[in-house]
């Protein structure tokens, strides 16, 4: 990825999280949000991903969920949320705006900043739920996934 293609991302998830009502904007003020080009081979191997599918993932949480910690928990993982460009930009369908026949004669489209952009808000939004303990299915039917 190049540093203009970098730039131009971060300009972005800093957009989105500026747009995010201000109790969520505070729980980032909290939470650790990393934006990387991909995950790592250590969460790869973790979330059980092989590495040429690295672009499919666009965001994870790790760490414990809200509803997962306790007092008497002791020392925990810190959370955090990870956003990661080249699977949001993949996810989008890149930077070019495109269009292209459908098998049932319709035309799909894709790309663009104004779909990155989105991505990024959906993703983000997809990873602070898993942190109040939502499921992919809960995520799913918000329509978050």
């Amino acid at each position: 990825m190049s540093p203009e293609d970098r730039h131009r991302f971060d300009e972005l998830v800093d957009e989105v999280v500026a747009e995010l009502p201000p109790r969520l904007v505070a729980l980032l003020d909290e939470k650790p949000m990393v934006v990387d080009d991909r995950p790592s081979s250590d969460m790869l191997a973790t979330l059980g991903v092989p590495p040429e599918l690295a672009d499919e993932i666009c965001g994870l949480h790790s760490g414990p969920m809200m509803t997962e910690r306790s007092v008497e928990s002791g020392e925990i993982d810190l959370p955090m949320i990870h956003i990661f460009r080249e699977g949001v930009i993949a996810c989008a369908g890149g930077w070019t705006p495109w269009q292209a026949s459908s098998p049932d004669g319709g035309t799909l489209e894709g790309g663009g900043e104004e779909v990155v952009r989105d991505e990024i808000r959906i993703t983000l939004l997809h990873e602070l739920g898993h942190h109040f303990g939502l499921d992919e299915d809960d995520l799913d039917e918000l329509g978050y996934a």
